[in-house]
């Protein structure tokens, strides 16, 4: 059955709705719930909580029921396909199932290998009409989760490399001073950012040089992400902010067999030795073994070096670049990479999104031969 009006706008709604487990639900996926009538009246709005709390389709049951609105025959909008799995809880397929509504329309199906389709499938047995959206809706709908679809799917996370700098690519003068060339608009924003990830990124040049602490404090979140260091050497202070809590420091290093590795173990530090070539860290290991740890997204703050060993792995799928309004002359580049004598070899991306930030631009782009 074609989607209605009433549906796009029911789901468009529930996207809202889902946008409120930012910073609540991880590693779960982000989603909404709309329960309402085809006259169209309302009778329950829900989005997930916490792991292990409910779903957003049991939240927008619960507030029908404690309002006394009957849902049978009803209709639930829902941006992702209802779970079909005992996980931390029960099926949500099976609650709308005991509920008795008569339709769901779903903006996208879920990617987790024990759903997979199985949740409209349940519910079709059950009887209920399920219907899925395309185009914008689903589009949008699986945007909101990219790096949940991104692990379940490559079985890593989505990395997106943010990036402050002047229009003529500085992030910084020669001496490393930095703050601020963007505005407060733009840091504001960039925290935002910050908290959709599971783990935000960076290297010891930045840990040694400005002792950031790389948490989410302009803007209110349920859960900090960890902090993930790429340290070969072990150079991370004691004394180092990033390390404080709440949420996790992760130290990926080349060996861990240092007083030094005791001593941020004893700081609460994970230390963690994911060798590679020539005395580096492997970043593939480090990026597969924050998967494992059911990290969705990766925000990567750091400097040039760190930037550039990405840039050129292919590991990094978006760049979230604020282009402040300032020309720095001489000073740091974005990123560390080589002198090419050919544009083929350079890296193409193509711009998702270009927004005005306060004062500054903020452009998404991505890698031109991944989205073709």
């Amino acid at each position: 059955m074609a989607l209605n009006p009433l549906d796009h706008a029911r789901l468009q709604e529930a996207l809202v709705l889902a946008e409120g487990s930012i910073g609540l639900s991880d590693p779960n996926p982000r989603v909404g719930c709309v329960i309402g009538r085809a006259d169209g009246s309302v009778l329950g709005r829900g989005f997930t909580q916490q792991a292990g709390g409910p779903h957003a389709e049991i939240v927008a049951l619960r507030e029908a029921r404690s309002s006394g609105a009957d849902v049978q025959g009803a209709t639930a909008w829902v941006t992702l396909e209802p779970c079909a799995h005992h996980g931390r809880t029960p099926p949500c397929c099976d609650a709308l199932i005991e509920a008795r509504v008569g339709r769901v329309v779903v903006a996208v199906g879920d990617p987790f290998p024990q759903v997979s389709g199985q949740g409209m499938a349940r519910l079709r047995a059950a009887g209920i009409e399920v219907d899925l959206a395309d185009g914008e809706v689903a589009h949008a709908a699986r945007e909101l989760n990219i790096g949940f679809f991104s692990r379940m799917e490559r079985g890593r996370a989505w990395v997106r490399m943010k990036i402050a700098a002047s229009l003529d690519g500085r992030t910084a003068l020669p001496n490393g001073v930095s703050q601020w060339i963007t505005g407060d608009a733009a840091r504001a924003d960039g925290h935002a950012w910050r908290r959709r990830a599971g783990a935000v990124l960076t290297g010891i040049g930045t840990v040694l040089a400005d002792d950031p602490r790389l948490d989410v404090r302009l803007l209110p979140t349920s859960i900090q992400p960890a902090r993930a260091i790429v340290d070969s050497r072990l150079r991370t202070p004691l004394q180092a902010r990033v390390l404080a809590p709440p949420g996790a420091a992760l130290i990926y290093t080349s060996s861990d067999d240092s007083p030094q590795a005791q001593a941020l173990r004893a700081r609460g530090a994970q230390v963690l030795p994911r060798p590679g070539n020539q005395g580096q860290v492997d970043l593939h290991a480090v990026l597969a073994d924050l998967a494992e740890r059911a990290v969705n997204e990766i925000h990567v703050e750091a400097g040039p070096a760190l930037n550039g060993a990405l840039l050129l792995a292919g590991q990094v799928d978006e760049l979230l670049l604020y282009m402040a309004p300032r020309l720095l002359g001489a000073g740091r580049p974005i990123a560390a990479l080589p002198s090419w004598d050919r544009l083929i070899d350079s890296l193409d991306y193509c711009f998702v999104e270009s927004v005005a930030v306060g004062t500054d631009l903020r452009l998404r782009l991505r890698p031109r031969r991944a989205t073709g």
